[in-house]
């Protein structure tokens, strides 16, 4: 039986009806990073000049509540109220449920040192093979979809066994060739293409904590 679609892709496909073109691929995305969240796993994302503020955007979304506030568990207050009293209970009150998400923009001592002493368009690649576990997610983004650099990190993310997912545009570029999955908005412009991604990826993280947590 097909299951029925989040609300906030409805939302988002009603407000952005040129969308509809990339309609499976982001449906197939939220599925897929909603089962990812099921069985523990980790998303890990990826992206240069706006798109790494994109990538930090969206584990933000991810690490605390978006729009629930997604409380602890009566068993997780309680352990926290083992070992801190009425503090631990006090800190697990203000606590939120998060999912694991990774901005592998986010360890420049290593990414500098790597660029430094090996190849500054394998950090990304370094990184998940480091800390990537088969099962995992990753999302690389690239508005015209050649960053080597995303490139390689796909490369490596498919040899360890991780699913993979490109955010693009319509420009087709090298990167499709070595994601499992695309999601392509129908634009070509480099700042018209952010637009997209934002209003994407707010709807797929509002739609995965409405799946799991409302």
């Amino acid at each position: 039986m097909q299951q029925m679609m989040p609300s906030n892709l409805k939302k988002l496909f009603e407000r952005r009806p040129n969308l509809r073109s990339a309609e499976a691929a982001i449906a197939g995305f939220t599925a897929d990073l909603t089962g990812l969240y099921r069985r523990g796993g980790t998303l890990f994302v990826a992206g240069n000049g706006g798109s790494a503020a994109d990538a930090d955007h969206i584990c933000g979304e991810l690490l605390k509540g978006f729009r629930s506030k997604r409380p602890l568990t009566e068993e997780s207050i309680g352990r926290f109220a083992a070992v801190g009293g009425e503090e631990g209970r006090e800190i697990a009150g203000k606590l939120q449920q998060g999912f694991r998400a990774v901005s592998l923009l986010s360890h420049p001592a290593l990414m500098s040192a790597f660029a430094n002493d090996v190849d500054a368009e394998l950090c990304f690649a370094q990184q998940l093979f480091a800390l990537a576990r088969p099962g995992d997610l990753f999302l690389g983004i690239s508005t015209g979809g050649g960053a080597r650099n995303i490139k390689n990190a796909l490369i490596t993310a498919r040899a360890l066994g991780v699913r993979t997912w490109l955010l693009t545009g319509s420009r087709h570029g090298v990167c499709e060739e070595f994601a499992d999955h695309v999601i392509a908005v129908p634009e070509s412009e480099t700042y018209r293409i952010q637009e997209e991604h934002i209003a994407i990826y707010h709807a797929v993280c509002l739609a995965v904590e409405e799946v799991i947590f409302c």
